[in-house]
């Protein structure tokens, strides 16, 4: 059987298939940057787009179970998956798919509900890893963090716990028609992981919160548009309930408790220092 993992290179997917691999699966990686790989030896790496779909079909030959993104979860990469992807998984033979969604509503998640595909959906609430995104590089050149809402808390998940996840759903029967909405083992506030960091890199890190409008200007300078600035903002000021329920959904998928966020930084202080 060969499972094909798409965004491979992701902060997901290449947890994904680090744990196909142990587990003795044979793995075939896409990725628009192969060349960024550095996968386990026999994980069979290709390039392919998802927004062109066509340029999958060599690597959807022979596959059995896929892992699919609908957008890219790399800072500064574009990517909204054209949705006709499902309907070449279904005609090269793919059995089943397990899907990473975020709002578990578009026309990749419309055209899996139609097929005649085994599907899960996986939605994570919020990524431990985007510490490294956003405040990788003002920890390590200023120690400080400035963001809008501090005190807003977030059932953040290691994206090791993402990937345990999706490879049960790809490897064993029972998970078809499921949206599984997974969390970490705690709400935190951003505060609270800022000082989470600071105490294991051994570095005072500083809190600056952000106004409204210094926010706003902040997400424009980066390339959001108004729509998305909008929405940050009623996020941080209002969360939905959804963002801050604590889950046991990763337990129950993969029989152990979700990592905790101090084993997360554990894991990535050299990002920090």
């Amino acid at each position: 059987m060969t499972i094909l993992v798409t965004g491979a290179t992701g902060t997901v997917g290449r947890h994904v298939v680090d744990q196909l691999v142990r587990k003795g699966e044979k793995v075939r990686a896409v990725s628009r940057t192969p060349e960024r790989a550095h996968f386990p030896e026999g994980v069979e790496v290709i390039a392919g787009d998802l927004m062109s779909p066509e340029t999958l079909i060599p690597a959807l030959k022979d596959v059995t179970a896929l892992y699919l993104i609908t957008s890219s979860d790399q800072t500064g990469a574009t990517l909204q998956t054209n949705p006709r992807i499902v309907e070449l998984a279904e005609k090269t033979g793919v059995q089943r798919v397990s899907l990473l969604t975020v709002y578990g509503d578009g026309p990749v998640e419309q055209a899996l509900k139609s097929s005649r595909l085994e599907w899960t959906f996986v939605q994570p609430v919020g990524f431990m890893a985007n510490a490294i995104d956003d405040w990788q590089e003002s920890i390590r050149e200023e120690g400080v963090v400035r963001e809008f809402g501090g005190e807003t808390r977030g059932a953040i998940i290691h994206e090791a716990d993402i990937a345990a996840v999706f490879v049960e759903t790809l490897l064993e029967k029972g998970h078809h028609g499921n949206c599984y909405t997974l969390t970490g083992p705690e709400a935190l506030s951003t505060i609270d992981q800022v000082e989470m960091i600071s105490m294991a890199i051994g570095k005072d890190i500083t809190f600056e919160e952000l106004t409204e409008e210094q926010a706003r200007r902040k997400w424009r300078e980066m390339g959001h548009d108004e729509e998305s600035i909008d929405f940050f903002v009623q996020m941080s000021k209002n969360p939905p309930e959804i963002g801050y329920t604590v889950l046991p959904t990763v337990e129950k998928i993969t029989g152990r408790p979700a990592k905790m966020f101090t084993e997360w930084v554990s894991d990535h202080r050299s990002n920090f220092m």
